[in-house]
């Protein structure tokens, strides 16, 4: 079982930091000078903020020469940041969940002793009554994060299917995120992998952060953005059980 965690901070690549260095550097000094003040933390997290690396990001076309953990960190850390969600943790969390959702078998759950995984929501909290305490953990973080991810990449997806099937609308994903993110905030492993303040976060502003992840996917289709981020994304309908 795989607890994610908010590391995209710490997984950037030389690729990351020459793309950096190309968008910043005329403006910031040398480039050893900027490759000296990404290696400490206080001053990295400064420059990721710049917003001329949000915009870098957005309007460069064709493939971006850089991972899905900086791509996703500072996209996410950006609408964030305007919604009013200023924790970098918080952000970091979501663009790692992001990254690990743009691989298929990432958004399943696997739990042990159980020859399938779980793709729905049904067989997810079905599974909850018989999980041991970790699998438990294990499992409303998913959720948690299940719901996030759907709501916040395929928000017009879930209203399309709610009035034209009966399925579940908006205010179901936000409140199964927003009750599981919560009960997973208060368990103690959330204190032991120091996931309370971010599971906490979450519960009590899933639904801005909903809106600002629904922003940041309407962007980049409206841009028509073909590299490493939406295209991955938009192939998990199937996964995700939105076809």
């Amino acid at each position: 079982m795989n607890v994610i965690q908010p590391n995209c901070r710490i997984q950037f690549t030389a690729e990351d930091v020459e793309f950096i260095v190309s968008v910043l550097g005329p403006g910031r000094g040398s480039a050893e000078t900027l490759i000296k003040l990404l290696a400490d933390e206080d001053t990295r997290d400064l420059i990721l903020d710049d917003e001329a690396l949000f915009r870098a990001l957005l309007e460069q076309r064709g493939c971006l020469r850089v991972s899905t953990h900086f791509y996703f960190y500072v996209l996410v850390r950006h609408v964030f940041k305007r919604s009013g969600i200023e924790d970098r943790v918080v952000a970091d969390y979501v663009a790692e969940v992001l990254a690990e959702y743009s691989r298929i078998e990432n958004t399943r759950c696997v739990v042990p002793g159980r020859p399938e995984p779980l793709d729905y929501f049904f067989e997810m909290l079905t599974a909850l009554q018989t999980a041991d305490d970790p699998t438990s953990f294990y499992i409303r973080t998913h959720v948690g994060n299940h719901s996030l991810f759907l709501s916040g990449v395929f928000p017009e997806r879930i209203r399309y299917r709610a009035e034209h099937q009966g399925a579940p609308d908006l205010k179901y994903y936000e409140a199964l995120g927003r009750a599981n993110y919560r009960v997973a905030g208060d368990h103690r492993l959330a204190r032991k992998y120091d996931l309370a303040a971010v599971f906490n976060t979450l519960a009590e502003r899933f639904k801005a952060t909903r809106l600002a992840l629904n922003e940041l996917t309407d962007r980049l289709l409206s841009l028509g953005d073909s590299n490493l981020s939406v295209d991955a994304l938009l192939q998990q309908i199937k996964t995700a059980g939105l076809e």
